[in-house]
């Protein structure tokens, strides 16, 4: 058996209208009875919940799903390899050290000082800043009621202005807007801090939060929002979870009636809610953790296409999160759910493939156009379709990871004697490489996200598996070169912008590389073989016009080598999936079983 690292502590656990047909309620879930259960399980969470700790008495739990979790279990496996000792802790990144927020979060001596409010002109500005890079995705307050109370609050004396619910929920905005219009972080304190915390520290207590259900919902979204872009993921996964309570309690997940509370009241909370089941779907699966809500008990309908311009971003976004839910079968309990995981992995990208073709009808992505530019929607959707591939599929590659730590000769003969499990492989890292291509272009148009943490995620998650793959089969991936520079540029982007969880994520990506760097290196020396393409990308620099782009410094057309095929189609991806037969999962599970790594 492989012990796990030792800085990873392994400890024992104990009536109305149903939503509209755009939306899928049903999914593809094989019969119990068809699948015979299997010793094969997914490694990612077979065995006891696993933990790890900093030194400071905290412990933090690696959840299943997590982006994080999958880093630094891939990161201890690897140097305990390499190195025959457990993964220090002291040069990697824990949640909440990234930014000094100038706060302990004692409310008992809040500070007295009233932070600085921007004149009305610049306000109005900040609060554009948030509609254009919030507004298409997620509802954080009501356009009419925000700004109405915004003109009143202008006209009042300073010594008369109101400091209700309206004044916390108007400082958490313009924090929002300094953060997305500041170019530089000042002494390392992202802008916008001051009215953050200032916001915090007079959020009043839950039973006063009730009493206005929609506007302290909203606050608390935007809370969830913000906290998750400071790396503060628990804390964000608090106050998301608040909300989803305060809008259930609210009846905001019914099928609320028009007639008694009002037209503009109902497609106010039909947009909070959806608002609020999108953030609990992305935190608890970046968290690793169960969803908060059955969708079976979800009723509530989607604002009408007269009241809401963004319909068709929505109806995609929850569609997607509603695929969150398939994936977590794959990392359940004790790795099954009366199937193997292999097959649960078949029952997700049999519900992914339904959304394949509709995603690139509606948000068509032109990578290669030079005189189109992006759709910062449209590559926000493709980046979270490919994720959902990527946390789906990479299981498998953790598996061969663990062959090839315990048995390199036989590692990629053993992976192509089923070509199903290959393939499955394949589609991991072909979405990676999709997402870097993706990001490649929004940085190319000036385009990329560097303080809310989505384009973060789709660069990390992705460049973990790519720099996984050679050390399972060289051959995995090409334009190794162009990916690794690539990655790297976009990851100097977010660093020079100020986002300090990129500099710390860039240095964990950092560590790995240069650890499977050192795994190829010794498996090279010791069967006499040619240097991997992986070793490539730092043994000899990119060739001048290699790779020539815009991002780049080259001409506007990439060359031909750095272009990848378009996603799968519904149809190919369905293929895809029903080609996994029980006897790949039987086959797998052999030689999980062969090479003891469980």
């Amino acid at each position: 058996m492989v012990s796990k690292p030792g800085a990873i502590a392994s400890l024992s656990s104990a009536s109305c209208e149903r939503p509209p047909e755009s939306i899928p309620d049903n999914y593809h879930t094989p019969p119990e009875g068809d699948y015979p259960e299997s010793e094969l399980v997914n490694p990612l969470v077979s065995g006891p919940p696993a933990f790890m700790s900093p030194g400071n008495g905290r412990t933090y739990y690696l959840g299943t799903s997590s982006n994080w979790s999958f880093a630094r279990r891939v990161l201890s496996a690897v140097h305990e390899h390499a190195h025959k000792e457990s993964l220090p802790t002291e040069a990697l990144v824990f949640e909440g050290t990234a930014y000094d927020l100038g706060w302990d979060g004692s409310r008992t001596d809040p500070s007295p000082e009233s932070p600085v409010i921007p004149t009305l002109d610049h306000a109005i500005f900040l609060i554009n800043a948030v509609k254009f890079r919030c507004g298409q995705l997620y509802h954080l307050f009501d356009d009419s009621d925000f700004m109405k109370s915004l003109y009143s609050f202008y006209s009042e004396g300073q010594r008369t202005r109101p400091r209700g619910l309206w004044y916390i929920h108007f400082l958490i905005i313009l924090a929002f807007g300094k953060m997305f219009t500041h170019v530089k972080y000042l002494k390392g304190k992202p802008p916008g801090i001051s009215l953050f915390v200032k916001a915090l520290q007079i959020l009043p207590d839950h039973t006063l939060l009730y009493s206005s259900p929609m506007v302290s919902t909203e606050i608390l979204c935007c809370i969830a929002i913000f906290y998750q872009a400071l790396d503060c993921r628990t804390a964000s996964h608090n106050y998301v979870g608040q909300a989803m309570r305060m809008a259930m309690a609210h009846g905001m997940h019914t099928c609320m009636p028009v007639t008694e509370l009002g037209r503009h009241s109902v497609e106010r909370c039909r947009k909070i809610w959806w608002t609020v089941y999108i953030l609990d779907r992305h935190m608890t699966s970046i968290q690793g953790l169960p969803q908060s809500v059955d969708d079976r008990f979800i009723q509530a309908r989607l604002p009408s296409p007269e009241g809401s311009e963004n319909m068709t971003n929505l109806d995609m976004h929850i569609k997607l999160c509603r695929s969150i839910a398939d994936i977590n079968a794959i990392y359940a309990t004790d790795g099954r759910l009366n199937r193997t995981f292999l097959l649960n992995i078949k029952g997700a990208l049999s519900n992914l493939a339904g959304l394949a073709d509709d995603l690139n009808k509606s948000f068509p992505l032109r990578l290669e156009a030079t005189d189109n530019g992006l759709s910062r929607v449209a590559a926000y959707l493709h980046l979270f379709y490919q994720q959902c591939v990527i946390v789906a599929t990479r299981p498998l590659l953790f598996c061969f990871l663990k062959i090839r730590l315990e048995s390199a000769e036989t590692c990629v003969q053993s992976l192509q004697k089923s070509q199903n499990v290959r393939n499955l492989i394949k589609m991991c890292l072909d979405s990676a490489l999709h997402c870097i291509r993706i990001l490649h272009g929004l940085a190319s148009q000036g385009l990329l996200e560097t303080f809310l943490t989505f384009d973060l995620e789709s660069l990390f998650i992705s460049t973990v598996v790519l720099l996984i793959a050679p050390a399972i089969d060289c051959q995995l991936v090409a334009n190794d070169a162009w990916w690794h520079a690539a990655a790297d540029l976009i990851f100097n982007d977010m660093v020079e912008a100020g986002n300090q969880i990129a500099r710390l994520r860039h240095s964990e990506i950092q560590q790995l590389d240069e650890k499977l760097n050192l795994l190829l290196l010794r498996q090279d020396q010791s069967s006499s073989e040619p240097l991997s393409s992986h070793e490539a990308h730092t043994a000899a620099p990119i060739e001048e016009n290699t790779c020539s782009d815009p991002f780049f410094g080259g001409d506007s057309t990439p060359a031909a080598g750095c272009a990848f095929e378009p996603s799968l189609t519904s149809a190919e991806m369905m293929t895809m999936a029903n080609s996994i037969e029980l006897f790949d999962a039987e086959w797998v599970s052999t030689m999980m079983d062969n090479h003891a790594i469980w």
